[in-house]
């Protein structure tokens, strides 16, 4: 059974998602005991909402679901990726493919660098 280190983090540890196909990174999120446990059950991407204090499964609301192909830990077992099949082709809740579409510029700026897949507002209702 592996053992991560939920402690160092304050029970929660930072999840790193990503396309099991094209190693894209899709987004950043965090799991707790639970969280782990619901992802293993169940071969979805389940994860701790920090902002809404409960376990959310990806793509509950939007049907926008990651579904698990790996899982990797990093050596001091406080780090983990997910690589993940991205059923809807969207991982970000803004619509975006990858929630890192935002490119600072070399002017201090910032561009959208994808196209939205869905509009957040018909899906989010």
């Amino acid at each position: 059974m592996v053992n991560l280190d939920f402690e160092k983090g304050g029970g929660l540890l930072p999840v790193i998602t990503q396309d099991h196909e094209t190693g894209e990174v899709l987004m950043l999120a965090y799991i707790n005991r639970e969280a782990w446990q619901a992802t293993l059950d169940s071969g979805k991407a389940t994860y701790y909402s920090r902002s809404r204090n409960k376990l959310w499964v990806k793509g509950e609301s939007s049907g926008n679901v990651q579904l698990v192909k790996e899982i990797r830990i990093d050596c001091d077992r406080d780090t983990v990726l997910f690589r993940v099949e991205q059923v809807g082709g969207a991982a970000c809740h803004h619509g975006y493919r990858s929630c890192f579409y935002t490119k600072v510029t070399k002017d201090g700026g910032t561009e959208i660098t994808q196209k939205r897949v869905f509009d957040p507002e018909e899906v989010y209702k």
